[in-house]
């Protein structure tokens, strides 16, 4: 049996402040299917949401 990818609401990545600025898609994320560069405001708050792709990003070293 083949395990469900998860939907784009679904995904999560863990960043640092060594990856500030924060933008999506990241280095390394497959070009196919990538959407316009976005810089995400991370810092306030600790999370951010892609608008494009839904990917949740979370800070974790605040």
């Amino acid at each position: 049996m083949t395990q469900a990818q998860p939907t784009a609401r679904e995904r999560r990545q863990e960043v640092s402040r060594a990856d500030l600025p924060l933008h999506c898609p990241l280095p390394g994320m497959s070009l196919w299917d990538s959407h316009p560069r976005v810089y995400l405001p991370i810092e306030a708050t600790g999370e951010a949401r892609c608008p494009y792709c839904g990917t949740l990003y979370v800070l974790k070293d605040r």
